[in-house]
């Protein structure tokens, strides 16, 4: 069965790659993308996360194209690094308005209907960084630390209902997020790392569309990492 699914921050990165994994099960896939036009072959709703009007909006236009979202997978977020002495107040709070707040603002548009359908699938993108901490991103690990306990209690709330909430934490993954990694930095990571090499989009596509499958249906409140090993137990 085709299902409808809406991945926030689909245009790049981790997000289009579980965006091009699901389509190609055969999935409605439309991703949310603030600036440019949405990648060739992906239907793109333009929104941005910290608004949550937009955010709404965003919902009702995929439930009018397609009807009742089913999945939902939640991975808009940017980083604004710094020392946490010398980061201005907006530089962190910019950054939990979208990464956090704007994943709370996604499952909350999308919950009344997979209510009222007694179904569907939120999966959130955190990161190994939320468990691990890491200096100079205090902000980014606060946010991505936080959308744990937003998926359990999430999923207390709702699982009643058939809906269940999980989230990845992927490590050091070859995206355009870690180009301005410096050597020193990600040999440290990759030491930290029993498989010693980062890892790709499509192995986290790859879990997410576990996750948001019908065989992940007692999987629920689960942190899945997705790190070669990296924070593995925490």
């Amino acid at each position: 069965m085709s299902r409808t699914v809406l991945i926030t921050g689909g245009n790049r990165g981790i997000g289009l790659e579980i965006a091009r994994a699901l389509a190609a099960a055969g999935d409605k896939v439309v991703i949310t993308h603030r600036t440019g036009e949405p990648p060739a072959g992906l239907l793109g709703v333009r929104c941005d996360v910290t608004d949550s009007a937009a955010v709404k909006a965003a919902v009702d236009e995929v439930q009018s194209l397609h009807g009742t979202i089913d999945v939902l997978v939640a991975n808009a977020g940017i980083t604004r690094d710094g020392l946490a002495a010398l980061t201005p107040e907006d530089a962190f709070t910019s950054v939990l308005d979208t990464n956090l707040t704007g994943a709370y603002r996604a499952a909350k548009a999308v919950i009344p209907q997979m209510v009222s359908a007694r179904r569907g699938r939120i999966v959130f993108v955190s990161s190994v960084m939320g468990f691990l901490g890491s200096a100079g991103q205090t902000n980014y690990a606060a946010s991505k630390s936080g959308m744990l306990g937003l998926a359990r209690s999430l999923a207390w709330e709702v699982g009643s209902r058939g809906i269940t909430v999980n989230l990845v934490t992927p490590g050091l993954i070859e995206t355009e997020m870690i180009d301005g990694v410096s050597d020193k930095r990600r040999k440290q990571l990759m030491d930290q790392t029993p498989l010693r090499r980062a890892g790709t989009a499509a192995e986290v596509a790859a879990v997410v569309r576990f996750l948001a499958s019908e065989e992940a249906s007692y999987v629920t409140g689960a942190a899945v990492p997705v790190g070669g090993g990296l924070a593995m137990g925490q």
